[in-house]
């Protein structure tokens, strides 16, 4: 497989992704049909399916053997899955014919190399739940300590009203939240086992199929759907769509991050930055652009997967071998967003003084919208607004500051309208309510 940012040498470093690679190495997943191999057999000697004996042999023998993946790569270009040659090694390592032959009884490649990728996925997810239980963790400590910190909102990257730095944290922790339920519910029923034979009809199990699913599901840890799904890649689409989302909230924290840090801005600074090949001075925001480059990889990956989930009739060569191009390099993009995102969340630090200059740099033009309702007790709504529209174009022209204009136009307008709590609305309660939410969510079993 080409190269990516995840195994290249000189950016692995920036793209790391921890513990996760491991998890989609050749030898994970040789690692992974053993186990599923060993569980089929278990099931198998116990339903009486297949001989006791065998069954025994079978499942010490996937626990010792080892299996070289790169001695499974010519017939797997020849038969276009891995599972044949990995039967074919694992029979001969064994050596004990009259057990080996019972090796993938009644199974096809599809049930080993599904049921292997949910195996792994389930550890991935672990991993995911881990790193995004403790980035959401310091956003809530973000949202808590800066709470009450004023700072300006920007719509169409203008100034708007006042808002708040914890405000600001809660809005990137809000969606993750979610996300984190949903990722709780995915490990808890999402994983499926697949036990359908050759055509999704287990014909060569009879009777005896269900019963054998839900036991080998068992001995894995992982949920019987009832039923065959060789072209139903819903579960896979459910996992992919999370991580989507996941690196669609991880970018828009880069990108806030990457405007906030910008020359001009300053309002945030970062524990790590970036230096420049020729200009010295430049502090670049390295850690916020990987979640934006991320964020639009995985959103290409996720493009691809779903554009391939219509599997033709029982089995689709092309639409599989699209998903392990594919499934992997979007897992990993996750695993490399969160561990950023994680770092930037627990060291970023607001800048409590620039943030003020830019309020007070604002000529008091972000109190527009509470002027123009102060001004609703004299004239109507309409009229307040064309008003206050007409102060503020003589602010911008003549310089001054709206306040203190308004205040001469209007002198006796109500100065309780104006202070600081009423300025910021319900952006200290928005964070302190994210982060009681996420202390309540953290400490809540799987």
């Amino acid at each position: 497989m080409t190269a990516t940012p995840f195994d290249s040498s000189h950016l692995g470093g920036l793209f790391d992704t921890g513990e996760t690679a491991r998890l989609f190495s050749d030898t994970a997943e040789v690692r992974a049909m053993l186990l599923v191999e060993r569980a089929l057999a278990q099931a198998q000697g116990q339903a009486g399916i297949i001989p006791e004996i065998s069954a025994a042999a079978i499942q010490r023998a996937a626990m010792e053997v080892l299996i070289d993946p790169a001695q499974l790569r010519e017939a797997t270009a020849q038969n276009g899955v891995s599972v044949p040659a990995l039967v074919a090694a694992f029979r001969h390592e064994m050596s004990a014919p009259e057990h080996a032959q019972y090796v993938h009884w009644g199974a096809t490649s599809q049930d080993i190399l599904d049921t292997a990728q949910m195996l792994r996925l389930k550890q991935v997810l672990a991993q995911y739940e881990a790193n995004l239980t403790a980035l959401i963790g310091a956003l809530a400590t973000q949202a808590e300590d800066h709470a009450d910190l004023p700072m300006a909102a920007r719509t169409y990257g203008q100034h708007a009203t006042p808002t708040s730095f914890g405000a600001l944290a809660a809005q990137w922790g809000a969606p993750l939240l979610d996300l984190l339920a949903e990722l709780r519910a995915l490990r808890a029923t999402g994983l499926w086992v697949s036990l359908s034979g050759a055509a999704g009809t287990a014909s060569a199990l009879g009777a005896k199929a269900p019963a054998l699913r839900r036991e080998i599901a068992e001995k894995l840890g992982l949920t019987d759907p009832g039923r065959s799904w060789h072209t139903d890649r819903a579960p896979i689409l459910r996992i992919a769509q999370w991580i989507t989302r996941l690196l669609a909230a991880l970018g828009k924290l880069g990108t806030d991050l990457v405007l906030l840090t910008q020359s001009g801005i300053s309002e945030v600074r970062l524990a790590a930055s970036g230096g420049s090949s020729t200009m010295p001075q430049k502090q670049n925001p390295v850690g916020p652009s990987v979640l934006i480059a991320l964020w639009h990889h995985g959103t290409g990956l996720a493009f691809t997967l779903s554009g391939t989930a219509g599997h033709a009739l029982q089995r689709d060569g092309a639409a599989w071998f699209t998903e392990w191009l594919t499934l992997p390099q979007l897992c990993l993009s996750a695993a490399s967003a969160l561990g950023h995102a994680e770092a930037l969340a627990a060291s970023l630090a607001p800048d409590a003084a620039q943030m003020q200059a830019t309020l007070d740099s604002a000529q008091g033009l972000l109190n527009a919208e509470a002027l123009s309702f102060a001004l609703t007790a004299r004239m109507p709504r309409p009229d307040a607004q064309a008003a206050v529209k007409a102060l503020c174009q003589r602010v911008v022209a003549e310089g001054g500051d709206l306040m203190q204009m308004a205040r001469a136009e209007w002198p006796d307008l109500p100065a309780e309208a104006f202070d600081k709590a009423a300025m910021l609305g319900q952006a200290p309660a928005e964070a302190r309510g994210f982060a009681a939410a996420a202390r309540t969510l953290l400490t809540q079993s799987v």
